[in-house]
């Protein structure tokens, strides 16, 4: 499957909005019957365009309530410090994103914590002791204007 056609850009559409619909009703919203429409899934799986199926927690109901930005810069970046600050980073459960950016800094990470108190401790007693960091710089979340996880698919349509 090197490209979809626009029931696969259905599919696609319709699981971003609910990935927990049956099979018959994606069928139906899509206008295929259910066979085919449960192998084309299957293979949007298999070749890597869906790779999972997530349930959306709402962080405050879970009383994580603070949402920071935090922008890391290292010493340098050799591979070995580079990778052992990558895996570090991997295992903390209070960093939900991490990037390479581009311009000041090298990664951005958005960490979750339940109030400015825990933000505090996990900055200075985690992230101040990652490998190889240099410095952090710390933005807030003052409030959510969009988050979501579906992502734009019109650039798909026509090919």
């Amino acid at each position: 499957m090197e490209s979809i056609d626009k029931f696969d850009l259905a599919i696609l559409n319709e699981l971003q909005v609910d990935g927990r619909i049956t099979n018959a009703d994606l069928a139906q919203r899509v206008g295929l019957s259910a066979a085919p429409c449960w192998r084309r899934v299957r293979a949007l799986e298999e070749n890597g365009f869906i790779k999972g199926y997530h349930a959306e927690i709402d962080r405050r109901k879970i009383g994580l309530g603070v949402l920071a930005f935090v922008r890391l810069d290292t010493d340098r970046a050799t591979g070995d410090a580079t990778r052992k600050l990558e895996e570090t980073i991997r295992q903390m459960p209070e960093v939900i994103s991490c990037h390479y950016i581009s311009g000041t800094g090298m990664f951005e990470l958005q960490v979750v914590a339940e109030d400015l108190d825990g933000f505090s401790r996990f900055a200075l007693n985690s992230l101040m002791h990652l490998p190889n960091v240099k410095d952090l710089h710390t933005s807030f979340s003052l409030g959510e204007v969009k988050a979501s996880r579906a992502l734009p698919l019109g650039h798909l349509r026509g090919k």
